[in-house]
């Protein structure tokens, strides 16, 4: 299957989504090659998915989502779904990589949610089935896929963020634990996540590249505090989380002592898979309903307004083009992921938050009222997903997403740290001064 998708996309050009200058091919045609998977993903998902479910409709009761996550997440283990591109010794399905991808088209197309625990699905457990011993494996892998432990990560710490490779917290080992010291920020999830996948320096002699050990470290055991962050809209989804003497066993090394750089760099890859491939569908959405917006106001009638209407849709297609570019590159092993990934994840937060200025500026002084509904405990916010709320701070759900794009350009690394990406393995200019 992957053969005649490569010969297909060999005769297209190599770096453009689009029709080439010598054909009229497109970079991935690859319908033919996954019809009939794709009709059993649309069969399973008729036969399945409740009638007329949305969990981002607002009249959905928070008791009504948590009741169809349980049993939609048993449904999706029992029929394979889950992290289906795995081995199937380990649970998995052993998808390809087209065949994930039309997984994700097809749960997409019908507002079906994939999984609960992103950190064990993502990043975590495919790391673990690329580095980890067999041990490490058979004890996490069927936890992961059962939902029965979630995970949060443990990178960035306060003066180690864009520079990751100078972080503090140490790893050392007292008879068969590691004992950890220091400090994260910024953590996703650590309040209610059962294990940290972390970076901490276990050998402070050595080049700061090369001192650093990848761990598994539980979450619920005494030298573990976690102290939310509370945002401007009210949201606590990121938190502080501080080491005192915890312990992780000897064996929660995964890839070897001294080896975390190289395992957090793949970590960071599995960010943006076969999945990233389809987050321009979110922002299609979002800025749809702000072209809805800029209609109800009469805006669509400014000549200045338009264009800037018609340069964000032109930017957002480009998103796409940029994820089947990673596509292409997954499908055919061209090697270009790092440059690409890059570029990719530059423009699309920079995009993102542009939308979203452009929105504020549609709305006009009416941006600097707080116009959402009162008294809600979680909401569901469009391009960002379910936010916990602060009662006496009801922004709307544009003002919410506003507030969390001037984020974007800093997660998963900071635009700066993209562009100098770009600049030396694209480019390939002189790397620049450490």
């Amino acid at each position: 299957m992957l053969g005649s998708v490569s010969r297909r996309c060999a005769a297209a050009h190599p770096t453009v989504d689009g029709p080439s200058p010598e054909s009229g091919d497109m970079i991935l045609d690859y319908e033919n090659d996954v019809a009939s998977f794709r009709a059993e993903v649309r069969g399973w998902l008729e036969a399945n998915l409740p009638q007329g479910w949305s969990g981002s409709d607002p009249a959905t009761s928070k008791e009504q989502r948590e009741q169809f996550r349980r049993g939609w997440n048993e449904r999706l283990y029992e029929a394979g779904w889950i992290c289906a591109s795995w081995p199937q010794e380990y649970g998995g399905r052993g998808l390809s990589t087209l065949e994930s991808l039309v997984l994700t088209e097809e749960f997409a197309r019908v507002g079906a949610p994939m999984r609960a625990d992103w950190f064990g699905d993502t990043l975590v457990g495919p790391t673990i089935l690329q580095w980890g011993t067999e041990e490490q494996k058979r004890a996490f892998i069927p936890r992961i896929l059962r939902g029965e432990i979630t995970w949060c990560q443990g990178f960035s710490e306060p003066e180690a963020g864009s520079d990751l490779a100078s972080l503090r917290t140490t790893a050392r080992l007292v008879g068969e634990e590691w004992v950890i010291d220091g400090q994260k920020i910024w953590t996703t999830r650590a309040d209610d996540a059962d294990y940290v996948f972390l970076l901490a320096r276990t050998d402070p002699d050595a080049p700061k590249h090369k001192g650093i050990s990848y761990l598994l470290v539980p979450m619920r055991q005494p030298g573990v505090e976690v102290r939310p962050i509370e945002q401007l809209d009210g949201a606590a989804d990121f938190s502080e989380v501080f080491f005192t003497d915890a312990r992780a066993p000897q064996d929660s090394v995964v890839g070897g002592v001294g080896n975390g750089w190289t395992v957090a760099m793949t970590t960071l890859g599995f960010e943006r898979g076969v999945s990233a491939s389809m987050s321009h569908r979110r922002f299609e959405k979002e800025l749809t309903d702000i072209l809805e917006l800029a209609r109800q106001r009469g805006a669509d009638e400014d000549a200045e307004l338009r264009r800037r209407l018609v340069e964000q849709w032109m930017k957002v297609q480009l998103i796409k083009y940029g994820n089947q570019r990673l596509l292409f590159d997954a499908v055919n092993g061209t090697q270009q992921a790092a440059g690409l990934k890059a570029t990719t994840k530059l423009w699309w937060s920079e995009t993102h938050r542009d939308t979203l200025d452009l929105a504020m500026d549609l709305l006009g002084c009416d941006a600097q009222v707080l116009s959402g509904e009162q008294g809600l405990d979680r909401e569901w916010i469009p391009g960002v997903g379910m936010r916990r709320s602060l009662r006496d701070y009801p922004a709307s759900p544009l003002q919410r997403a506003f507030l969390f794009s001037r984020s974007d350009t800093i997660g998963g690394g900071t635009s700066e740290i993209q562009r100098n990406l770009v600049a030396e393995r694209v480019l390939k200019l002189p790397r620049a001064p450490r």
